[in-house]
This record gives structure tokens, C-alpha cells and sequence, in this order.
């Protein structure tokens, strides 16, 4: 058996908790081990638990001299992204960086170009990439399984609270002390629903993608959006994803293959699938998924290929930049979102069908009628 590969974990709070917990499960697969934690304020021996006792430090190169992994696991604020893989890429350490990779195109390219021309590999955090699902769907796509793809359109609703624009400083944020952080629905939480699209639709690369429309609006009282729409032309299709964190019911978010003879519904955190076709009775089918952690130690080990590299997400960050560079979100005036006082959460009035509609029909909310969606500047890029 071959030793484990050692590993540093940067931001091991907030979403670094489910990290922690992989790196758990794989150290105890005998896979990697948890050389370093990167925290501003040490773990305590109840986070460690069962992950032995790490090297902690609040510096990122330090950690990395005196630990020398194998791999880092960025899970830090998204404008720190950037900085922290070029560090990382120039000791040579291979990485793992959570998505969204970078908060603008720029900044995206400068990681990209650094890691490549250092020699390491990437591998980008969408989870939703890992699923078996997504090269079934291509494959019943190129089969003509659907006849004619006609356009994909993707769906989520879902709720967060007011607390949850607090957890962070840079949280629902645009812009923080100057810098880049572009925090919105459709960048960070809901991210997986665009990327998952431009991946189905086979156009994950910067150059697949020919024109972007986004309309952004916000109920909460934050910088960023969290009700939002965006249409993507893309040289074979076009895409529609609307999302929206002020469900009236949050459920699970999907996307949706639409063809001229059936339709797919991907509900990509479960890896379930719906196939509708014509002559044929509905097929469900739930797929399994590679961990991309994994994966990546694969392909360090073994060669296997890797899922989600830097270039695979170019189409997605080219969408990040329409939204950095669109008007910023629009306040929905105060009678069309309501206060939730028990969950103390904003609910936009409606937006749940709507969210479907834009996802059924590839249509925007302004032209789905959406009272409010004429307050928004449709910006296109």
C-alpha cells in the first residue's frame, strides 16, 4: 500500500467543517494525512478528533515549509484564493480550491497561468462535477436520446437566513476594502447549478461561451444579489439558471435538459435522474459520485484523470465576471419579499414558481412577468 500523502488544510471553519470531515474519512482510508491546519485561531483537540495533532498555523507559507504536503485544501474567503494557490503552486504543492475558484476572470487567469506554469495540479471544488450522472447525461445527449437539444435551464431555491449574510465580513458582499469578493446566489451557494449546466451542455471552457444576460436583485439588505437569473449563449445552446436564497419552500435545485422528443432533470446533490422521453416510460436513476479529494489523490497516485481542472471552469468564471461587471443588484421594493419573523428570513413573494418557469422555459424573470423584474437593468456582456 502506498503512504499516505500529506495534506494542509486552509480554512477548516464554515464550509472547511465538511473538508475536515473528507480528510477524516480518507485518513482513515489510509490515504492522505493531516499534516497542517491553516486558522487564524487554532483548533481545539474536539475539532481534531480522530485527525491526530496537526501542525496549526495562521500562516499559509510557514505551514507550508514546516509541513511540506503533498496537497492543500483551500477553503478561505474568495478573494484570498487566488494569492493562496500561487503560494502553495510555487512550493510546489498540489491543490484543491474551493469554488468559486477566483471573484473575477483576472484574478481567475493569474491562479490558472501560476499553477500551470509551476507544474502542479488543480482541481476546482465543484462536488457536483464528481457525479456519474454528468457523463451518463452527455452520453444520452449524444446518443439523441433527447433528439435536439433545444437548451438547458437550471433551478434554485432555496432559503438563508439574515444571520447567514453575517458569518463572514465579506459575506453577501460585492466589494470589500476595495477588492473583488462578488458573494452573490448564483457565484457562491447556487454556483453548482451554473457550472453543472455549461458542463452538460459540454461547454465548460472560457471560449464555449458567446453571450451572458443577467438580471440581479436582492430582498436582504446586502450588497450582493440573492434573486437571480442568467442566460448564457453558448456556440451549441443556450442556458437559463435562476436561483433565489428567499424561497417561499426551499427545495432540492436541479437542472434541466430540454430536447426536441424528452427532457432529463438532474438534481445534482442527490446524482438523481429523471429521463423523459417520447414512446417511453419516465426512468429514474440514481447515480453514484467520485469525492473530487479523492480523485485528485488518485490521480497524484494512480493517474487517474482529473474531474475538474482550472480550464473546465473558464466558461463558469466568465459568468462570474458578467455578474462582477453587471450594474449592481436592485432592493425588490418591500412589497414583494415578506420577514419569516420564526426563521427570521426573507421570503420573496412567488419566486419559487418563477424560479421553475425561467428553468422550463429559458425565459428571464422580466420576461416571465415578474412585477419586479423591470426594475432590474438586464445586462449583457
Amino acid at each position: 500500500m502506498s503512504t499516505p500523502l500529506p495534506m494542509v488544510l486552509a480554512g477548516a471553519r464554515g464550509h472547511g467543517r465538511w473538508h475536515l470531515h473528507n480528510i477524516r474519512r480518507l485518513q482513515d482510508k489510509g490515504l492522505v494525512r493531516l499534516a497542517g491546519i491553516c486558522e487564524l485561531t487554532p483548533l481545539t483537540e474536539e475539532e481534531l478528533d480522530g485527525l491526530g495533532s496537526p501542525e496549526q498555523s495562521a500562516d499559509f507559507g510557514a505551514l507550508l515549509d514546516s509541513t511540506r504536503p503533498a496537497v492543500a485544501v483551500i477553503c478561505t474567503p474568495i478573494p484570498t484564493h487566488t494569492d493562496l494557490a500561487l503560494i502553495a503552486a510555487e512550493k510546489g504543492v498540489h491543490l484543491l480550491l474551493e469554488k468559486p475558484p477566483a471573484p473575477s476572470y483576472e484574478e481567475f487567469r493569474r491562479m490558472a497561468e501560476g499553477v500551470a506554469a509551476a507544474g502542479v495540479v488543480c482541481q476546482i471544488g465543484f462536488q457536483s462535477l464528481g457525479s456519474h450522472a454528468v457523463p451518463a447525461i452527455r452520453e444520452l445527449i449524444a446518443q439523441g436520446a433527447l433528439g435536439t437539444v433545444i437548451g438547458i435551464g437550471g433551478a434554485g431555491a432555496w432559503a438563508r437566513d439574515e444571520a447567514y449574510y453575517r458569518r463572514a465580513p465579506w459575506a453577501g458582499k460585492r466589494r470589500l476594502n476595495g477588492v473583488d469578493v462578488v458573494d452573490g446566489v448564483l457565484t457562491n451557494p447556487l454556483a453548482h447549478a451554473v457550472a453543472t449546466a455549461l458542463a452538460l451542455d459540454s461547454s465548460s471552457r472560457a471560449e464555449d461561451v458567446t453571450e451572458i444576460e443577467t438580471e440581479l436583485l436582492r430582498a436582504n439588505d446586502i450588497e450582493s444579489d440573492d434573486t437571480s437569473c442568467v442566460r448564457i449563449a453558448t456556440a451549441t445552446s443556450r442556458i437559463t439558471v435562476a436561483a433565489t436564497l428567499c424561497a417561499e419552500r426551499p427545495g432540492e435545485p436541479y437542472v434541466l435538459v430540454h430536447g426536441t422528443s424528452g427532457r432529463i432533470t438532474f438534481w445534482y446533490k442527490q446524482d438523481r435522474v429523471l429521463v423523459q422521453r417520447s414512446g417511453r416510460g419516465p426512468e429514474e436513476i440514481e447515480y453514484g459520485r467520485t469525492d473530487l479529494l479523492e480523485n485528485l489523490v488518485a490521480h497524484l497516485t494512480d493517474g487517474a484523470e482529473l474531474l475538474v481542472t482550472p480550464e473546465s471552469t473558464g466558461a463558469f468564471m466568465k459568468v462570474v465576471e458578467a455578474i462582477r461587471q453587471a450594474p449592481d443588484p436592485v432592493a425588490l421594493p418591500e412589497e414583494a419579499w415578506e420577514l419569516l419573523p420564526g426563521e427570521n428570513r426573507r421570503v420573496v413573494r412567488g419566486i419559487d414558481g418563477l424560479v421553475a418557469a425561467a428553468a422550463d422555459t429559458l425565459a428571464l424573470y422580466s420576461e416571465l412577468g415578474a412585477p419586479w423584474a423591470a426594475l432590474n437593468e438586464v445586462s449583457t456582456r
